[in-house]
């Protein structure tokens, strides 16, 4: 529980009473011991595990079928599943309605670091190559569907990410998710959501109805690294708490540079494997030519 601190002090006709909560100490105790096990924390666990499950089966079937698939992308699928876990079902997530920089820390793993390492795993890919033929047919009629292709349209994933984190932060609705837990709990549900759309954009291997090229990827993240950054500078600036009767100002403050700076390392690491796929694409596409130009006999 934060911190009470009281200062009294009174005049002819009144005592006034200030109240100032303080953001909490962040104990390596709680972090490890204080697991999640209200209901909906339960279930996502639940599903977590199923999604373990259903992704190991459908690597199984694919090797029976002679097929490979890479390690480094079931390693992405597990890892983002895990980070799911420590931002909502560990200790962790124990801290995300009292200390500011824990909550922004659990909202950057969610609205990026697990979309990104999903988004690298290919799981429809992997669907598709498992699963029959009857689930093959669903699954690409849902994908190119009218509904699918408007939700995850470039322009529109790119401002549901930034409207988000906006509205989040800079509107009542922070406050709003931390005096209602059921919100908190679907706010959870939406960074995922909302940031795989916008990373699958970038990084994806699934396929899309709106694929972007390599020169697009790099135009849409980089278009947002000053959006992410004006939004954690805000923060910084703010002269009150974001809310004031669960964090103190310089927690608001610590919140706002770890969303500014872990925010641009996100950036700056997807430059990287933007780049890594573009050499791959290249070296795809030398060896297709070779091909043509000297086929063998």
């Amino acid at each position: 529980m934060p911190l009470i601190t009281c200062v009294i002090w009174s005049n002819v006709d009144q005592v006034d009473l200030i109240v100032a909560l303080i953001s909490p100490p962040v104990r390596l105790n709680s972090l490890l011991t204080n697991f999640q096990t209200n209901t909906i924390s339960l279930m996502a666990d639940g599903l977590i595990f199923l999604g373990a499950i259903v992704y190991y089966y459908c690597v199984r079937i694919l090797r029976k079928k002679g097929r490979k698939w890479s390690i480094w992308r079931s390693t992405s699928y597990y890892l983002g599943l895990s980070v799911i876990f420590i931002a909502t079902g560990s200790g962790f997530a124990s801290y995300d309605d009292s200390v500011f920089f824990m909550h922004v820390i659990q909202h950057l793993l969610l609205m990026n670091l697990v979309p990104i390492l999903i988004a690298l795993s290919a799981p429809i890919t992997l669907l598709l190559q498992a699963s029959q033929r009857k689930v093959q047919t669903k699954t690409l009629k849902v994908i190119n569907s009218k509904v699918f292709g408007i939700i995850t349209f470039p322009l529109l994933a790119w401002l549901g990410n930034w409207l988000t984190m906006y509205t989040y932060f800079l509107t009542p609705i922070y406050t709003l998710s931390l005096k209602h837990p059921l919100f908190h709990d679907f706010t959870h549900l939406q960074f995922l959501l909302v940031g795989y759309n916008y990373w699958v954009q970038i990084l994806g291997l699934d396929p899309l109805r709106h694929r972007l090229s390599i020169g697009s990827r790099l135009i849409f993240l980089l278009s947002g690294i000053p959006f992410g950054s004006f939004l954690g500078v805000a923060i910084m600036q703010m002269k009150t708490s974001i809310a004031p009767f669960a964090h103190s100002l310089s927690d608001t403050h610590t919140g706002g540079a770890l969303l500014w700076g872990i925010g641009e390392i996100f950036t700056f690491g997807a430059l990287t494997v933007i780049f890594f796929q573009w050499a791959k694409t290249d070296e795809r596409e030398a060896k297709r030519i070779d091909r043509e130009m000297y086929p063998t006999t």
